[in-house]
């Protein structure tokens, strides 16, 4: 299983090219956190068109849930950044908590702060190109 990051998820609706990105062999995967993200987002700025992708897509995909064992795995990761002084951007940590739970070890994004996230914990990040 691959996590597809809030980044990427917003990318790949706005450019084709990335469809390609995803490795065949891999089962896709998005979390609750990012649902909350890009839903909201797609409310707050109106836009049916992507609030309708988006709720086609997430059908589509196997949304991972915010679970205790998450929780465990993202306060622990949280807390060895905060320890280090290299905090970075509470939802993503969030996130790689819930791909850790689910035994997700890839997340595919565009955020650096995964990047940071990784040298803490035993996710690797796949980045690609943005135009």
């Amino acid at each position: 299983m691959i996590v597809l990051d809030t980044s990427f998820l917003i990318d790949y609706v706005r450019d084709e090219r990335l469809h390609g990105v995803l490795p065949a062999e891999e089962i896709p995967a998005a979390t609750v956190i990012s649902y909350y993200e890009i839903m909201a987002g797609a409310q707050r700025l109106r836009s049916k068109r992507e609030e309708a992708f988006f709720r086609r897509l997430f059908t589509e995909v196997e949304i991972l849930e915010f679970t205790v064992p998450a929780a465990e795995i993202a306060s622990a990761i949280g807390a060895r950044m905060a320890a280090a002084g290299s905090p970075v951007n509470a939802f993503d940590i969030l996130i790689a908590g819930i791909a850790l739970a689910n035994h997700a070890h890839r997340i595919v994004t565009a955020d650096a702060d995964f990047k940071e996230i990784a040298k803490f914990a035993e996710i690797d990040t796949i980045g690609y190109d943005r135009e």
